[in-house]
């Protein structure tokens, strides 16, 4: 049996607080620090979990005692903090987005290539296990429709809804079609920040599929679903249900016009947190590509970057929150 890795969580908020505790019941991870600049809150996940704190993620680098990180920081931090790490030749966990500036992540894939090290990067659905067994049913998807709507919350919105929530539904379709894009169109509006709550964006690729997506962080109602159509089936999947339909094409005997058979699926509920983390360390333990790594974050990234793009070139200078009314549809306001 290998040495357990020694494992340290950049960020006891939220989402760091479930990092600690999944690294912590981890049989081949050893949690040896809890880091955030807030040393109540450092020293409160440290002992919820056994294990040391600290302020400063520096202190780490020169202790040379960690094989491994999760940085679950804001995503301004992102860049500066994996850079370190990568640098020293440690592997890395960051959530999503990779980093706020496109530039930022290619360095960061350039560094972690140079240096032979794991950068994962947390699209926590591709751990979904609906999306797991969507992999295994799709062939050629010629039309993707996605909504992603959730009420507002003040964490996460130091970026925009497409960095925020959009871009899980922009790696998901990018891992499925593989084409180039050749057409974009978007709007977006802020209602209660002063970044993009709100957007729908229609993608077309070179391939023929077409992707129209959702996202708002200012529904009533909270809702992740995709649909995809393709020449046999249409599949629709609910995330938050873990449920799969697939429509087929068949015929009856003597019948010219096709019927549809339906199929539902309910898959096993698992925790897709840990299966991310459980995928790190099997990817650190035995040096092998991980299933999202920066450069497939980076794509999702540039995509996100060019559809915000977008959107601000069609929004004129004068453009409110009073404009909520005009672009936000009741369907996708209220979820």
């Amino acid at each position: 049996m290998s040495k357990k890795l020694n494992i340290a969580v950049i960020g006891a908020g939220y989402l760091g607080n479930f990092h600690s505790e999944k690294y912590s019941q981890h049989p081949s991870a050893q949690l040896v620090s809890v880091v955030d600049i807030q040393e109540e809150r450092a020293k409160e996940i440290a002992a919820k979990y056994n294990t040391s704190y600290t302020t400063d993620y520096r202190t780490l680098l020169e202790s040379k005692k960690v094989d491994a990180v999760s940085i679950v920081t804001p995503t301004d931090t992102h860049y500066e903090i994996a850079r370190a790490f990568l640098a020293a030749g440690i592997d890395v966990l960051i959530e999503k987005p990779i980093t706020h500036k496109i530039w930022q992540a290619e360095e960061l894939v350039r560094l972690a290539q140079a240096r032979g090290r794991i950068l994962q990067v947390g699209h926590l659905e591709r751990f979904n296990s609906a999306i797991q067994k969507l992999s295994t049913i799709l062939t050629k998807p010629l039309f993707i429709e996605c909504h992603r709507l959730h009420s507002f919350v003040q964490r996460g919105t130091e970026v925009d809804v497409i960095l925020d929530l959009m871009i899980h539904d922009l790696d998901i379709i990018l891992s499925m079609v593989r084409s180039d894009l050749s057409k974009i169109n978007a709007v977006g509006v802020a209602v209660l920040s002063s970044l993009i709550d709100i957007a729908n964006v229609r993608l077309e690729f070179q391939s023929g599929c077409v992707a129209n997506i959702t996202a708002s962080r200012v529904s009533l109602k909270s809702m992740r679903k995709i649909r995809l159509f393709q020449p046999d089936c249409y599949v629709s999947v609910d995330f938050q249900k873990a449920t799969i339909e697939i429509y087929k094409k068949t015929f009856q005997e003597g019948d010219s016009v096709p019927e549809l058979s339906a199929e539902t699926l309910s898959l096993e509920r698992k925790d897709a947190l840990r299966e991310e983390i459980n995928a790190f360390i099997d990817s650190v333990q035995s040096r092998t590509k991980p299933l999202v790594s920066g450069l497939e974050a980076l794509d999702a990234l540039k995509l996100a970057h060019q559809i915000v793009e977008h959107i601000q070139q069609k929004t004129p200078k004068s453009t409110s929150h009073s404009s909520v009314g005009v672009v936000g549809s009741p369907a996708v306001f209220h979820g």
